[in-house]
């Protein structure tokens, strides 16, 4: 029957940590609450929840805001210690360790009204998980005996319908050969109503006190819920969809065989025993089929169920281990990834850099205008060069100049005549000159 905290013990602004320290502190210890020890076995955590809750239900007390006030409190420090996680969570680090599990909601229907009622019914069509609780108004009247019993007889089926936030009570009697073989009782619906099926246990003053309760889960085309009482310890699983294990997939994995629990009666003694069929449904009764049986025929199925749930529980050993493998390994794991990250932003960063620079050369409007600028235009170093070059011309040109002039005023004294090349007279061509006075 483990729940979560009522909405009337949180915060309502999330954000505000103030807030959440001052609710936080207003608790009261639950342990405290329900007036039991810290080393509490689960049983007496129930019985100490029943007569509180038998005392400060809304419907006794309807005009008492104390009352309204205790009962809730005293679910609230109940949903806590009767969850073995959030149990170990709070005797560890108290209620804010526990302070993410608040999304879950348990109600007891029958103090709803109607409005409420179809409110619950939305969520739950939702999706979101709305834990229910058998009426205060049922347990009660079972703990005075003021019920209607029927005999169901071993093997015999039982077809009813039960209205809504009502029970149906039956009786078995069994004989020390049934009980040494051991007992099964099963539920089903196949008009998938949702039930409660109850084992009661009776109290001294003739009256009978909730000891064990199972949930109707969807199988298929029906819901159905079963009890068995092997004469070995038989475990109950239930599973957790908070909205903090949707959060966090990773824990909500390593978590979930931890609302793997053993049921608290294993074996029954010869002689009369008492079940009851609770109505779940929001608005309508529930159709049920109601059988117990002797296990004998299923001693094959009993060997497997104990070989199953001996590993299940070997494997719930070793996924404590493995957590903490998985959890250094995830660590160097985001730590790497978190320096690949690093390392390609870096490399990015360094190549959109270089690529900028390249494009400054061909793509940049001011290295554009200074290349086309440069034909008209020299730079001061260019500017330097021609003026020497242009001083160097000028040296030419004065020295011709200077030549000119010097030639004009030699001129009228002496005329340069151009110089006649002279011709090369071929040997053979050797003009021989003869003196004719002299005679030969």
């Amino acid at each position: 029957m483990g729940g979560s905290k009522f909405g009337s013990f949180k915060s309502e602004n999330k954000g505000d940590s103030a807030a959440v320290g001052a609710v936080v502190a207003q608790r009261r210890d639950p342990y405290e609450v329900l007036g039991v020890g810290r080393n509490a076995t689960e049983q007496e955590i129930k019985s100490a929840f029943r007569r509180m809750a038998l005392k400060y239900h809304p419907d006794k007390n309807a005009d008492d805001p104390v009352a309204s006030e205790k009962f809730q409190e005293a679910t609230f420090s109940y949903n806590i210690l009767s969850d073995p996680d959030k149990r170990r969570q709070y005797d560890t680090s108290g209620f804010e360790a526990i302070e993410a599990d608040s999304h879950e909601l348990e109600l007891d229907l029958s103090s709803l009204n109607t409005v409420n009622t179809m409110f619950a019914a939305l969520f739950s069509k939702l999706g979101v998980p709305i834990k229910t609780t058998v009426s205060a108004t049922v347990l009660e009247e079972a703990l005075n005996g003021s019920i209607e019993i029927s005999q169901l007889h071993l093997g015999k089926s039982q077809c009813r319908k039960v209205e809504k936030q009502s029970a149906h009570f039956y009786s078995v009697d069994i004989t020390d050969e049934e009980a040494r073989l051991g007992l099964v009782c099963r539920v089903r619906s196949t008009a998938k109503s949702k039930f409660k099926l109850l084992y009661f246990e009776p109290e001294e003053n003739g009256g009978l006190s909730l000891a064990l309760q199972e949930d109707s889960a969807k199988t298929g085309k029906v819901t159905s819920a079963g009890m068995f009482f092997l004469g070995f310890p038989v475990y109950r699983f239930e599973q957790n969809h908070s909205a903090a294990a949707a959060k966090d997939p990773d824990s909500a994995f390593f978590k979930r065989l931890d609302g793997f629990q053993p049921c608290e009666v294993n074996e029954l003694k010869a002689g009369t025993h008492y079940f009851a069929v609770y109505g779940d449904n929001f608005f309508k009764s529930a159709t049920y089929t109601l059988e117990v049986v002797c296990a004998k025929p299923f001693s094959d199925e009993k060997e497997k169920l104990r070989n199953v749930e001996a590993k299940i529980l070997a494997k719930r050993s070793e996924l404590s281990k493995f957590e903490s493998e998985y959890r250094e390994v995830l660590a160097k794991f985001t730590e790497m990834t978190s320096r690949y990250a690093q390392e390609m932003q870096t490399i990015d960063e360094l190549l959109n850099e270089r690529n900028a620079i390249h494009a400054s050369y061909t793509n940049s409007p001011s290295l554009q205008r200074s290349s086309s600028g440069g034909k008209g235009k020299t730079s001061p170093k260019g500017s330097k060069t021609g003026v020497d070059q242009a001083v160097k011309k000028g040296k030419k040109s004065n020295g011709r100049s200077m030549e000119a002039s010097v030639s004009d005023e030699e001129g009228p004294k002496k005329e340069k005549k151009p110089k006649e090349r002279l011709r090369r007279k071929k040997w053979f061509n050797v003009h021989l000159k003869v003196d004719k006075r002299r005679p030969c």
